[in-house]
């Protein structure tokens, strides 16, 4: 167990190293200058030099990398080019939006896949499972924004029950505004993510409801609710968990069209706003951020995948797949 951890955890740092110098790199071939953000309109060759040089941005780019590798290794982010106050705490208080709004929505959206696509592969044969089958697929095919605007268009505007977009100012500090500025992104993201996951479910149940294994559970006396119990859940739920952590990784990096849409101070709108700034060290921190939070999404799926699955079980001491 110890020497696969140890294993993981170093495929982890090579992985958020190498995409490190990836994310440096191509920020650097963008086209655009940062200290364009910094001067104004019709700015001389002196003032934009100048500029230049307080962010750093003449230097060669070996130094300017040694330089972020050497912040990241002290666990700073660095210092915002326009605001010039330091990216890591202005990240923490968008994550304080991102990861409420990212967690309730993987978690609803979960509560609805699981039952449903059990119930779509069990009953295939009736009216009801082809129908939650074919709502499913069409929710696949539903873009997230627009069910944002159709969603706020009818309980927000409409109906007025939740806010159309916006944060409270105070955060957290008022627990019941927060809440309901959360409920329609949470549900948006939750109806997109619980389509694409009842696919998922419905799948990897119908290959354990056609499995040799459960016919003979059967055949000895099980039930079938205890033969699902003791012998197809576990075997159903290691696919899922893989999908899980895709989903959950997804979502979290795909968080800036919904807090767009909801106009949501969040780690999205964080790096929309330091792209149309050229801010290099803004969109190098929400990147880097949301690249490690992805590495250990997909450790943790992997991890639990091992220890549901024996036949995976018995290779925690192997290599790393």
């Amino acid at each position: 167990m110890a020497q696969y951890l140890l294993r993981r955890l170093a495929f982890l740092l090579v992985s958020l190293a190498l995409a490190s110098v990836v994310l440096f790199v191509l920020l650097r071939m963008l086209p655009g200058d940062p200290a364009n953000a910094l001067t104004s309109v019709g700015a001389s060759p002196e003032q934009i030099a100048a500029a230049r040089h307080s962010i750093g941005s003449d230097k060669p780019l070996p130094e300017q990398f040694v330089h972020w590798i050497g912040q990241l290794a002290g666990g700073d982010l660095g210092t915002s080019f326009v605001s010039s106050l330091p990216v890591a705490p202005e990240v923490a208080s968008r994550l304080n939006v991102t990861i409420p709004l990212t967690l309730t929505a993987f978690v609803l959206a979960v509560l609805i896949a699981v039952p449903v696509g059990f119930v779509a592969a069990h009953r295939r044969r009736t009216w009801y499972g082809a129908l939650l089958s074919g709502v499913s697929q069409l929710g696949i095919a539903v873009p997230v924004f627009w069910l944002g605007m159709i969603l706020i268009a009818v309980f927000a505007l409409n109906a007025g029950w939740l806010p159309a977009g916006g944060f409270p100012p105070d955060g957290w500090s008022q627990p019941v505004e927060a809440v309901r500025s959360l409920a329609l992104p949470v549900i948006t993201i939750a109806i997109v993510m619980s389509a694409s996951l009842i696919r998922y479910v419905r799948s990897a149940t119908l290959d354990v409801l056609d499995s040799d294994y459960l016919r003979t559970a059967r055949a000895l006396g099980s039930s079938f609710g205890r033969a699902m119990w003791r012998h197809g859940l576990r075997n159903a739920s290691v696919p899922v968990i893989s999908i899980l952590g895709i989903e959950l990784a997804s979502t979290l990096l795909g968080a800036v069209v919904v807090e767009s849409v909801y106009a949501l101070p969040g780690l999205g709108s964080l790096l929309a706003t330091g792209i149309a700034q050229h801010d290099y060290p803004v969109i190098q921190g929400v990147l880097f951020v949301s690249t490690l939070a992805v590495l250990v999404i997909g450790f943790a799926a992997d991890f639990v995948q091992r220890i549901i699955d024996p036949r995976l079980r018995g290779r925690l001491s192997g290599g790393v797949r």
